[in-house]
């Protein structure tokens, strides 16, 4: 009876033909990365944009404008020169490279962890033929562009208060959007780490300040510990400084290529480390 009953299912599951599952076979390879998706989420940020670019650009603007002049003005009067130029000259460069941190890891690091914990914006946009690759790239891409736009303001100021335009300024905008394309993939791929957002605290205090304090924004770094020093050299924000300051005071072409590469690097790790751990809050 049992062989009956065998050769009974072994007909049912001849005549259904085999699972579809088993058909499906191994899942297919990541499909090429593809510029339309990232296209289109820049789009959407574009769209939303526009709904709110007063202040948005009121506060990319203001802030390091106010921070140029209570420096500029008033440790200025004390500090006198330094390097050879004014401390405003020196200042309004640095505060470039910080205005380029703020705008770009602020919004990366909060708006990504309300959109993808909160909003469930994320989900919504994964639907559609977009994948962790071209959402992150797309983000980071964004923020970038606004960096390299919005982080030009305090170099305008400056020059309203004595800095000399050169030719070779023109490359501010790329170095930053260099540094604001890196530093949104960081704070992309912190946001996808902390485990809640009251952590965003020890992110702002523990990482983003000091970075913006060891770069040499607002004193040069030449008489600190050699420690300090040697510490500098791996933050990518006192390459941002040194390149920008190049661009207003003289292009050293070898030693910027240097700075310029040491940010490549830091692009590179950040987008890799976004790309991992997005996929693993958003996919797996």
């Amino acid at each position: 009876m049992s062989t009956s009953t065998s050769s009974d299912q072994a007909g049912t599951e001849t005549e259904r033909g085999p699972d579809p599952a088993d058909r499906a076979g191994p899942t297919p390879p990541p499909r090429w990365f593809e510029l339309a998706a990232v296209r289109a989420v820049l789009t959407r940020e574009w769209a939303l944009y526009r709904r709110t670019w007063a202040p948005n650009t009121f506060a990319a603007v203001v802030e390091p404008v106010i921070f140029l002049l209570a420096f500029g003005f008033g440790l200025g009067s004390l500090v006198g020169a330094i390097g050879g130029y004014s401390y405003i000259e020196f200042i309004g460069t640095g505060i470039v490279a910080m205005s380029v941190l703020f705008i770009s890891s602020f919004p990366a690091l909060i708006e990504t962890y309300v959109r993808r914990v909160y909003r469930h914006t994320y989900d919504g946009m994964l639907a559609t033929p977009v994948d962790i690759r071209e959402l992150v790239t797309g983000e980071a891409t964004w923020l970038a562009t606004k960096a390299g736009v919005y982080g030009c303001s305090p170099l305008l100021v400056a020059m309203l208060f004595g800095l000399s335009p050169t030719p070779t300024m023109v490359f501010v905008p790329f170095i930053g959007f260099v540094t604001g394309f890196g530093f949104a993939l960081m704070g992309i791929w912190m946001s996808a780490v902390i485990p809640t957002d009251k952590m965003m605290d020890y992110v702002i205090s523990g990482v983003i300040t000091p970075v913006f304090l060891i770069a040499g924004t607002f004193f040069p770094l030449d008489d600190f510990p050699s420690w300090v020093q040697v510490l500098a050299q791996v933050n990518p924000l006192y390459h941002t400084v040194e390149l920008v300051r190049h661009a207003a005071f003289g292009i050293q072409p070898i030693t910027d290529l240097l700075h310029l590469g040491a940010l490549l690097v830091f692009v590179v790790l950040m987008w890799g480390l976004a790309v991992f751990q997005m996929r693993r809050r958003l996919v797996d």
